[in-house]
C-alpha cells in the first residue's frame, strides 16, 4: 500500500508538471501571436529581435488604400480586391537586405485611438491618405500630427494615395493640408504620390521606389 501510495504521489506530481510545463508553452505562444486592439498591445518580435527584421506599421484612415499597398508591394493581389480593414493585416516582404514585416492596423475610428500604442519597437511608419477625401483630410492631418507628437524620432513616410482620381489634391497641395511645414526639420519624414486602387500599385517605378526609400530608413 506505502508503494502504491508513493506510486500515486509521483503520477501526480509528474502530471501537475506536464500541465505547467503545457500552459507556459501555451502562454508563451498565444502571447507572441495572438492581440487585441482591446488589450495591451505587444510585438511578435521577442526582446532580442533579429537583426535581419524591421517592422513598418502602416496606419491612415478606413479607406485610404492600405491593404492595397500591402498587397501590390508584396505581391499577394486578389482578384476581389480589399475590404477595409476591421483588425490588422501582416505581411512580410523578404528583400536581400533584410525582411520587412509589414504591421497594418484599421482605420476606423474605434481604432484609432489605439494607433500610438502600436509605435513601440517599429522601425517606421507608413501614413496613407486618400488624396481624393478632401472632406476627411482635416481629420488625417490631426490624426498624423497625434502619431507624430507619440513619437518625435521613428522615421515617417506618408503616401498621397489615388492621385489618379479627378478630385485628388496635388502633391504640394496635400502637403499644406497636413501641415508638414511644420514638422522639425531634423525629423525624417517624406511625402510621396501614389496611386494605389483595387489593384494595388499603378507602374513598377513607384512601386520600387517606395520600397528603396524604405529600405533607406531601417
Amino acid at each position: 500500500m506505502v508503494l502504491l501510495r508513493h506510486i500515486s504521489i509521483a503520477l501526480t506530481a509528474a502530471v501537475a508538471a506536464l500541465g505547467s510545463a503545457l500552459f507556459i508553452a501555451l502562454n508563451y505562444f498565444y502571447r507572441r501571436r495572438v492581440w487585441s486592439p482591446e488589450v495591451d498591445y505587444y510585438m511578435i518580435k521577442e526582446e532580442e529581435e533579429e537583426r535581419s527584421e524591421r517592422q513598418v506599421l502602416v496606419l491612415g484612415l478606413d479607406g485610404a488604400g492600405k491593404s492595397s499597398m500591402l498587397q501590390g508591394l508584396t505581391g499577394t493581389r486578389t482578384k476581389w480586391g480589399c475590404r477595409p480593414t476591421r483588425g490588422f493585416n501582416f505581411m512580410s516582404l523578404n528583400t536581400p537586405a533584410c525582411q520587412l514585416d509589414f504591421l497594418e492596423i484599421g482605420g476606423g475610428e474605434d481604432l484609432r485611438m489605439y494607433w500610438t500604442e502600436y509605435l513601440r519597437r517599429t522601425h517606421i511608419l507608413v501614413y496613407v491618405v486618400d488624396s481624393s477625401d478632401r472632406r476627411r483630410l482635416p481629420l488625417a492631418k490631426d490624426e498624423l500630427h497625434r502619431l507624430l507628437r507619440a513619437d518625435g524620432q521613428l522615421p515617417v513616410v506618408v503616401l498621397g494615395n489615388k492621385q489618379d482620381k479627378p478630385n485628388a489634391v496635388s502633391v504640394s497641395e496635400l502637403h499644406e493640408a497636413l501641415s508638414l511645414g511644420g514638422v522639425a526639420n531634423e525629423r525624417k519624414l517624406f511625402l510621396m504620390a501614389s496611386q494605389l486602387g483595387s489593384e494595388g500599385f499603378h507602374g513598377p517605378c513607384s512601386l520600387q521606389a517606395f520600397q528603396d526609400l524604405l529600405l533607406q530608413l531601417v
